[in-house]
């Protein structure tokens, strides 16, 4: 199945197809396929002898957008997702190695767009270009197919610099079809407020709506404080969220009837499970929490019956390997449910038979993901005796304090229910002696040293290694749009910020506040040791 085959069978459909939340405006089915096929007339004619049209798309979450996907989809183009929270010079980058031929963008984002060097087309001038070919009939889906390149979408970015994963057709409409048929019915609502230039809600929002006929309705930057009010205003029976995003609606002020709205299912990734649990109460739907990555390698089914938090269970082809390519045994546990074996149980999670949806990184190799045929997802992982695998944190996430290694991931759960605390991370800061130290950063208003300590005295799940030297407060936390936090930024600033730093000098749980002359203590003894090079390193 391709997107243009699944745009096809909407080409008659008279029902609700797509809806504005910021201004109201919409469209039936029908009349989202006829803007796409206008579309698709004019990007055929910007097609160069040699390869289809790339179009670098610099916008929110307009139609638009949605216009220009089902016209790349029609006809063969390529739509480059460039992300607006990048600097100048890196979308320039971006762009580069996209080969975009031009960018489409809006006034908010007109600066950037101009320092590409690229031809730029407004949005709102767009129209115009357009409009001559309103009305043209639809090219057939034969003009695509599964294999057909219909999007550049770049990577997070949060450990490294983003790559463009190549966004065939298949890697669209093969989710949509699935989610379609668990989740959806033509009578439901999707609601995005996620940034269409990230895979999540290109593939979990738009592709599932469109292959159920379901209507989609458009936020065009999310919103913690609107996601309730649109859910009741335009019937949203399924919500899409990635990284923070539940966290940040579950922050709003709570109202009795906060359950009384149309959500049936929040479908996304990377939420907390105590976050997943709290939303589901409050908010009376399921929350379903999957595995993904841009890459779509690796596909995990999350089990409703199994232990919280697990994202699904082990299968044929997935496996959770050591750096020398060797499985590594299940966890075992304490009776306080932590992880006591973590430097042989936490693995990479590879995809040891297939590349699954992943058709590769555009014009670049990739030697750190692709091994001896197998896909490394640089993901970390652990599973337990039934085999149901827990996200230990990203690769880079790794870390070793006193001779034990564990993913950051860890901490972070145990930390999940600390009051008064917005946002937090878990992140590795260089130890003056050996290895690593814990650093917490936070999103809070305040910090009470005597009350986190005495959290921490009564969590019997925290490993003693696991316990922060640092904690960094804040008012908000660094991160992407799609909501996940900068943890390379964080580790780089260590304890040199302007943010409050608190630290225990210590093994006591006795925090103080890091002086300018704790500071230049600790940068003598990095010295003293030979390891200054690590702490300038991260700075």
């Amino acid at each position: 199945m391709s997107v243009a085959a699944l745009l096809e069978a909407r080409a008659d459909d008279d029902r609700p197809g797509l809806r504005s939340a910021d201004d109201g405006r919409a469209w039936t089915w029908r009349e989202v396929v006829a803007e796409c096929a206008a579309r698709a007339a004019w990007l055929r004619g910007e097609a160069r002898p040699e390869r289809p049209v790339h179009v670098g798309v610099l916008l929110d979450n307009l139609p638009e957008v949605v216009f220009l996907l089902g016209g790349a989809a029609l006809s063969g183009a390529v739509v480059v997702a460039l992300n607006p929270t990048r600097s100048g010079a890196e979308l320039a980058g971006d762009a580069e190695r996209a080969d975009c031929d031009l960018v489409l963008t809006q006034p908010r984002y007109a600066g950037k767009a101009a320092a590409l060097g690229l031809p730029v087309v407004d949005v709102d001038a767009f129209g115009e270009l357009v409009a001559p070919h309103t009305g043209s009939p639809l090219p057939g889906a034969a003009a695509t197919g599964p294999g057909t390149l219909l999007m550049l979408i770049f990577t997070s970015g949060t450990s490294g610099r983003p790559r463009a994963v190549r966004v065939t057709h298949r890697k669209v409409a093969v989710p949509g079809e699935m989610l379609a048929g668990r989740m959806l019915s033509p009578e439901a609502v999707v609601y995005c407020p996620m940034p269409l230039f990230h895979s999540g809600a290109v593939m979990a929002a738009y592709a599932p709506a469109l292959a159920a006929g379901a209507e989609l309705v458009l936020r065009s930057r999310f919103s913690a404080s609107a996601v309730l009010p649109d859910a009741r205003a335009h019937g949203c029976t399924y919500l899409h969220y990635v990284g923070k995003a539940l966290s940040y609606v579950l922050a709003t002020p709570e109202g009795e009837d906060d359950a009384d709205n149309p959500l049936q299912f929040a479908f996304g990734n990377e939420a907390a499970p105590l976050e997943q649990k709290a939303f589901g109460e409050r908010f009376g739907c399921f929350v379903i929490d999957g595995y993904g990555s841009t890459e779509t390698a690796i596909s995990l089914a999350p089990d409703p019956f199994g232990p919280q938090g697990a994202l699904g269970r082990l299968t044929e082809g997935i496996a959770i390997l050591d750096p020398a390519g060797r499985p590594c045994p299940p966890g075992v546990f304490d009776g306080a449910g932590r992880l006591v074996n973590g430097d042989e149980a936490v693995g990479e999670l590879v995809n040891t038979g297939d590349l699954g949806l992943f058709d590769g990184y555009y014009k670049e190799d990739a030697p750190d993901r692709l091994r001896d045929g197998m896909f490394w997802s640089g993901d970390l992982a652990y599973a337990d005796a039934d085999g149901y695998i827990f996200f230990a944190g990203r690769s880079g996430d790794r870390l070793r304090v006193d001779g034990e290694n564990f993913g950051a991931v860890q901490v972070e759960r145990v930390l999940a229910e600390l009051p008064g605390v917005r946002q937090l991370a878990v992140y590795g800061v260089p130890d003056e002696a050996s290895g690593d130290q814990v650093m917490l950063a936070v999103a809070a208003d305040d910090f009470d040293p005597g009350a986190f300590a005495e959290y921490l005295r009564g969590r019997a799940d925290l490993g003693p290694k696991w316990i922060p030297r640092y904690v960094r407060v804040a008012r908000e936390l660094p991160a992407t749009a799609s909501n996940k936090i900068l943890k390379r930024r964080l580790a780089r600033d260590a304890w040199r910020t302007d943010d409050p730093v608190w630290w225990r000098p210590g093994r006591d749980l006795d925090y103080r506040p890091m002086s300018a002359a704790d500071a230049a203590a600790l940068r003598a003894e990095f010295e003293r040791r030979g390891r200054l090079h690590l702490l300038e390193g991260s700075g």
